[in-house]
């Protein structure tokens, strides 16, 4: 686990960070949007990957609570996974003329940089939350000039962290050889694509452990069963399984309907309720902490701060702070009971 506590440190902040100390960051950031006077209503565009996932319900409550906080009005547009609809969307909100702010959280980010470069040229201040902006998926840094906030986790770190933990999981197993099933949330996704990437260089120097077997999700735990059943008809001698928090809630129904709940380890990504507690209880091997919720709150607040001050936030990492890097265990999941922000 040596490159678990490793860390890019240049543009990451504690996650306790709030509009109040938002307010001293003057001299880090550009201006982005014609300042606004503190009573000012603001209207704000909030382009949501999809609203129907658990783990975006948190992330859009927070955001609706610090713009109410703040005098801001946010208007939904949902994308239901749909990159191409989300690109439409933002292009209909920058040409309505009706926002000071948007709010991006990407399905595919390097496909929405003309969209946003596009928004902030005409003078809308745009943030970022969650998933990268961009095509560098190494980096909490802004990848575009003049972006008012930045608030995502890094997916190559994610992806290296998932794949210690399968390396521990099978070592957890024994055996000179691993057989891993991997589900995708969303295969043809940037994010996805990064997060495998990632994994597989961590799982890389163990030739004993391979991946024999891939499905996808879409984040539906109906679908992670469906796909974890596959993998146990096609490989049932498979060790390990691998996906988002959701897929693995699948997983675990199949598993245990296979008899083989005892004999296959659960290795996700989220940092859910319901995957913590399933930790707790000796269910699944582990996961990797996210902070929808904060994200939500830390980009709104932002945001809000760049519209009534012209003052840009530097990217950060909310994750960065977490003990032991938001990796958690059997042996450490009690640090984190408290911290889930979503169901998962």
């Amino acid at each position: 686990m040596s490159t678990l506590g490793s860390h890019r440190t240049t543009t990451r902040r504690a996650t306790a960070l709030g509009v109040t100390t938002l307010m001293a960051l003057g001299a880090m950031g550009g201006s982005t949007a014609l300042a606004q006077d503190q009573g000012d209503p603001i209207e704000i565009a909030y382009l949501s990957f999809a609203i129907a996932n658990s783990y975006d319900a948190p992330m859009l409550a927070a955001a609706h609570a610090v713009a109410a906080a703040q005098g801001a009005t946010i208007t939904v547009f949902d994308a239901n996974n749909d990159p191409a609809a989300q690109a439409r969307q933002l292009q209909d909100a920058v040409a309505s003329g009706r926002y000071q702010g948007i709010v991006v959280q990407p399905i595919y980010g390097a496909g929405l940089v003309t969209g946003v470069q596009d928004a902030i040229a005409q003078g809308i201040a745009v943030a970022n939350i969650d998933q990268i902006l961009g095509a560098d998926f190494t980096t909490a840094d802004a990848q575009v000039e003049g972006l008012a906030a930045n608030v995502v986790f890094v997916p190559s770190d994610m992806g290296t962290k998932i794949g210690e933990l399968a390396v521990q999981a099978c070592a957890d197993v024994g055996g000179d050889t691993c057989e891993i099933g991997y589900i995708y949330s969303v295969k043809a996704a940037g994010l996805d694509g990064a997060l495998r990437t990632a994994f597989d260089a961590a799982i890389a120097a163990n030739p004993g452990i391979s991946v024999v077997a891939e499905g996808e999700s879409f984040y539906q735990t109906a679908l992670g069963l469906k796909a974890a059943q596959d993998m146990l008809i096609a490989h049932p001698e498979i060790d390990v399984i691998v996906g988002a928090d959701q897929s693995i809630t699948g997983a675990l129904q199949a598993t245990q309907a296979a008899g083989v709940a005892e004999d296959v380890r659960l290795v996700g990504y989220g940092g859910g309720a319901i995957a913590l507690q399933g930790i707790a209880a000796g269910e699944r091997f582990a996961t990797v902490m996210q902070l929808p919720a904060t994200e939500g709150r830390l980009g709104v607040a932002q945001l809000i701060e760049a519209i009534r001050t012209g003052t840009n936030t530097p990217g950060m990492d909310p994750l960065a702070d977490l003990p032991n890097a938001g990796v958690v265990t059997q042996e450490n999941v009690e640090q984190f009971l408290t911290l889930a922000e979503w169901p998962g």
